[in-house]
């Protein structure tokens, strides 16, 4: 009489071997693809097969995995342009990140980040950073200076502070919502392209918004709601009117 052990041990070697095989296939179409897509495999490692893969990935998708740290053979491919390890165990990313020199879009929300590397300073082509619900209690300054960089989203994490490094991000977009922060660097109204801040659910007060940051930045909507100050407290700063000229403008232009 076979034994519900022996049964279960038999159903999980053979999903076992089914995940092999379909990452195999993955792994094969991705070789004339360049696109490689191994989510929701319940992974704990990455698949030994890149470790001698050709370097032809171009986007590479592992969200929704158990990965609790990246394995130096990334760094191998570097003809990456977007990565995505959403979804998986991180709480640290390993510096060879930085030899991606070609990244475009990184998207490692969901993860337990608590530090990131500086090396991801070498990664002149990112447009895209995606941070959301991670651990993060400093403010990424690697990433200020990138100038292609669009749109960072640091939102759902546990920052306190905005440095006055903030100056130097080239971000058109920059969500903090969800954070503790309650210090703002009025540097960040140097941003040369920022134009929508999302500052809702943090620690503020009324006076972190100062007159240089609503009369001289170029931000044109500015979400502040949860903070510890009132809407009449928000539209009673000294720059507030100045502010909502910008935003009306861009507003009629939409329509």
């Amino acid at each position: 009489m076979t034994s519900i052990s022996s049964i279960h041990s038999s159903e999980l070697d053979r999903s076992t071997n089914m995940g092999n095989k379909q990452i195999k296939q993955h792994l094969e179409t991705a070789q004339k693809t360049g696109v490689l897509k191994i989510s929701l495999q319940r992974l704990q490692e990455f698949p030994p097969q890149l470790k001698n893969y050709p370097n032809v990935l171009k986007t590479l998708d592992l969200s929704e995995n158990r990965f609790e740290t990246v394995p130096d053979e990334l760094g191998r491919l570097t003809m990456l342009k977007h990565l995505n390890l959403s979804g998986n165990r991180l709480s640290e990313l390993n510096e060879v990140v930085g030899e991606l020199l070609k990244l475009e879009v990184l998207l490692l929300m969901n993860n337990f980040l608590t530090k990131l590397p500086k090396t991801l300073s070498n990664c002149t082509h990112l447009k895209t950073v995606n941070l959301s619900n991670n651990q993060l209690k400093v403010f990424p300054s690697m990433l200020c200076g990138l100038k292609q960089l669009d749109v960072l989203d640091l939102s759902r994490n546990q920052i306190t502070e905005v440095p006055a490094d903030v100056g130097n991000l080239y971000v058109t977009e920059l969500n903090l919502n969800q954070n503790q922060i309650s210090a703002l660097a009025e540097e960040i109204a140097d941003c040369p392209k920022l134009k929508t801040l999302r500052l809702e659910e943090n620690c503020l007060q009324a006076i972190a918004l100062t007159p240089r940051i609503l009369k001289s930045s170029k931000i044109c909507n500015l979400a502040v709601d949860g903070n510890l100050f009132n809407s009449k407290q928000f539209t009673d700063l000294d720059g507030y009117d100045v502010y909502m000229e910008r935003y009306t403008a861009v507003k009629k232009k939409m329509f």
